[in-house]
């Protein structure tokens, strides 16, 4: 995977906590430096470190599954980008609240599709280190500016937001499915 496709990768990730901190934005009202960077913190944090542990877990399968690297890669990918892409058009409601305990729940929530990632890395043989390092700092960046836009323009863009990330997540997967199977 080169820095491109990571790049596009981590964007596609990043889109579900983005949305998630555009409603943060919008429920929070008047936002200051604090809290772009709390949102930022959380939902880059977990985006990295859910990767991390999907890797070491597809590392232990990943020698039973080699020849099939391609197509678990590729239903995991359109798996989660068809799931991101159904929540674009439901409602979602998030308080306020900047606290442990909700900003944990929310950074695990939209952390779990980055679990999965994680576990396609494993068969990818990706640098793992730099990869979710990558992916932390891109969603760091992404939720701060979504608690920015969310404060400024509201509701606008969440679902757009999702849905624009589920597309990605499926051309990946199906890019790297023609690859392991020697079409591109």
């Amino acid at each position: 995977m080169n820095i491109f496709e990571l790049f596009i990768l981590a964007i596609g990730l990043s889109m579900d906590a983005f949305a998630v901190s555009v409603c943060k934005g919008l429920s929070l009202g008047r936002i200051d430096a604090k809290h772009m960077c709390i949102a930022g913190a959380w939902f880059g944090g977990f985006q990295a470190l859910m990767p991390l542990l999907g890797y070491f877990g597809g590392r232990f399968f990943a020698y039973k599954v080699t020849r099939y690297s391609h197509w678990v890669a590729f239903v995991l990918l359109v798996f989660i980008g068809a799931s991101m892409i159904k929540e674009s058009k439901e409602e979602e409601h998030v308080n306020a609240d900047m606290d442990i305990k909700s900003m944990f729940i929310l950074a695990v929530a939209t952390s779990i599709d980055a679990l999965a990632v994680g576990v396609t890395f494993a068969f990818l043989k990706v640098e793992i280190v730099s990869a979710v390092s990558f992916i932390g700092v891109i969603t760091f960046v992404c939720s701060a500016a979504g608690v920015k836009t969310g404060s400024l323009f509201g509701m606008k863009y969440k679902s757009k937001a999702e849905l624009c990330g589920g597309i990605i997540l499926i051309l990946i997967g199906t890019k790297t499915l023609l690859e392991g199977l020697g079409m591109i």
